[in-house]
């Protein structure tokens, strides 16, 4: 079974298990955030094993509070939290990627924010609203994630190319320079098919002002703005600029080392694995903006910080999410994990204040393109995953592949 049926069959157990149970615990007494007690923590991927060094620093600053992590890899997460919502045993604070957050929150197993602790002019407008449903906010942005492109200015140079790419005419003539002048064996690095395509996909389709699903809960896959978008990005692949077929797995820091990939587009947490990895590339690659075509936009991402419906230790798990996402917090966690912080007043100070990456960064975030507020947006996605790869294998236009992922989607969508 794919991810995505996957999804759609646990969510529909979740909901029947939760229905029966009556999540939502405003029932189970409350234990005070000055009481000595346990507050168990889910937290996913590298961030898991980051928390818990934060988690010992908050303890002893808090000797009441026992801080519980458990670090879960984002392949099984999902399937893990819809087990502990069904059995009533979700932990008292989770990690939880946006993506999941309206599932989640549909189906009442999340506390609502306390909106005067946690202020949504505080944060990225792109990571607040990943946090919202149907009117209530149940997640405090804990880091945001977005895309940039990443090139080779070294191989740039040989090719003729003398600064980034402003605009998508400029990045495919780039892409051109470079296989031709400079030797790379692609122009630019993008995912050609299979799970989670889309999310390669949104740099062309948000700057091209696409959309798949629109905030009031219109199907919009084959718009003439999303057309436009996909024939851009199959183009690469019909020129042979792209690589057709990538092994799973695959990582594209390493053809980036030696040259055959001169460009991609990435996530923040590249530059530390560049840098430890390759410190011989140093002062040959940098990062700019997303090339603009009506506009420059990337995906927006990250993870936000939830406390269960049913949890007993709420005042204490609102004031270690409070300790997480303040300025101090942020910018601490930035040192531990490059995460880009979710709260604006981080970026005042240290490295995120003078380095012009990180500038680059914040451009591209101020700018960045919420999913809406879809239960099933995992399977809608799925279909443009679909679609993208039926173009760039050569096997439909981009816009029989969108039209025909547009009346699945249609069926999908939450009105």
């Amino acid at each position: 079974m794919n991810r995505a049926a996957t999804t759609a069959a646990v969510a529909v157990t979740l909901a029947s298990a939760l229905t029966l149970t009556a999540c939502g615990g405003s029932s189970g007494s409350q234990t005070s955030a000055d009481s000595k007690q346990t507050l168990s923590v889910w937290a996913m991927g590298a961030e898991g094993e980051k928390l818990a060094d934060v988690a010992k620093v908050y303890e002893k600053a808090n000797p009441n509070i026992t801080v519980k992590v458990t670090p879960i890899g984002w392949d099984v997460a999902h399937q893990k939290l819809v087990a502990a919502a069904a059995a009533g045993r979700l932990p008292d604070v989770m990690q939880m990627g946006g993506s999941y957050m309206t599932e989640f929150a549909s189906m009442g197993a999340l506390e609502p924010v306390d909106t005067k602790t946690f202020e949504e002019k505080d944060y990225f407008p792109a990571g607040w609203s990943q946090g919202e449903f149907e009117g209530e906010t149940y997640g405090v942005p804990w880091y945001v994630d977005t895309r940039v492109l990443y090139y080779r200015t070294d191989l740039a140079e040989k090719a003729g190319v003398d600064k980034a790419p402003a605009t998508m005419d400029e990045l495919r003539q780039a892409a051109e320079k470079l296989q031709k002048k400079a030797g790379s064996k692609w122009g630019l690095s993008i995912q050609p098919g299979g799970l989670d395509t889309v999310q390669s996909f949104y740099q062309f389709l948000y700057s091209a002002g696409g959309q798949i699903v629109t905030k009031d809960g219109k199907a919009v896959a084959n718009s003439p703005e999303a057309v436009k978008a996909l024939e851009n990005y199959g183009g690469y692949f019909e020129k042979g600029l792209s690589e057709k077929s990538v092994r799973p797995g695959y990582d594209v820091t390493k053809d980036f080392n030696n040259g055959s990939v001169p460009m991609f587009f990435g996530g923040p947490w590249i530059m530390g694995l560049i840098d430890d990895n390759y410190p011989d590339l140093k002062g040959k690659w940098a990062v700019a903006n997303v090339p603009a075509d009506e506009t420059s936009a990337s995906m927006a991402g990250g993870s936000a910080l939830t406390i269960s419906a049913d949890s007993e230790h709420k005042a204490a798990a609102g004031e270690f999410i409070k300790y997480l996402t303040d300025t101090k917090g942020q910018a601490d966690w930035y040192k531990r994990t490059k995460d880009l912080p979710a709260n604006v007043s981080a970026w005042d100070r240290g490295q995120l204040a003078t380095d012009p990456n990180m500038k680059i960064w914040k451009t591209q975030m101020e700018s960045a393109q919420v999913a809406p507020a879809q239960p099933k947006w995992t399977e809608i996605t799925s279909k443009i995953d679909t679609a993208v790869e039926k173009v760039t294998q050569g096997k439909a236009s981009a816009q029989s592949a969108l039209d025909a992922a547009q009346k699945e989607i249609e069926g999908l969508v939450a009105k």
